[in-house]
């Protein structure tokens, strides 16, 4: 069984589903394929947080791509992980950049972005991205390149 001895969530149906932020249930494991660099993508598209200033809820798509080095997020305790924003007040761009940041924290990836899309509330919808790439390593450039580029041929929004 390996490195997965040491996961707590998956497979444990007593799971708690925590209301408040939570960022110590993330848990990893060890990636088998370190000898090559592959993207790994989460779609959430379920995440809820609340506005800080309203406490009106806010509902988004988020979209999580990293490529990992040694260590992986194991994906029950990411979805825990984001379960628990559904009681935080924080506007769009601090959510999507403290869960690029726990994750950045718990994994030490190669690269990783963050791209939440919200549903409209007062008629305007706000999509924050957020990236990293590895200090020194080719991943910085990537990053940066990403960045510039981002949102170049934005989609056709119609109402989510």
């Amino acid at each position: 069984m390996g490195m997965e001895k040491d996961l707590s969530l998956l497979g444990n149906k007593d799971v708690t589903y925590r209301f408040d932020y939570t960022p110590e249930v993330l848990e990893t494991f060890i990636n088998k394929h370190q000898d090559n660099d592959y993207f790994v993508k989460f779609n959430c598209p379920e995440f809820t947080s609340l506005c800080p200033i309203t406490g009106q809820p806010d509902f988004a798509t988020i979209y999580i791509s990293y490529v990992p080095d040694v260590n992986m997020v194991e994906s029950k305790s990411l979805k825990l992980y984001l379960f628990s924003f559904r009681n935080r007040g924080d506007f769009h761009e601090d959510c999507m950049n403290i869960i690029m940041k726990d994750l950045i924290r718990i994994m030490d990836p190669k690269y990783i972005e963050v791209w939440g899309k919200f549903t409209p509330r007062g008629g305007i919808s706000i999509d924050p991205y957020c990236n990293y790439g590895k200090k020194g390593t080719r991943w910085e450039a990537v990053a940066d390149r990403r960045l510039e580029e981002h949102d170049m041929y934005p989609e056709k929004v119609d109402n989510r």
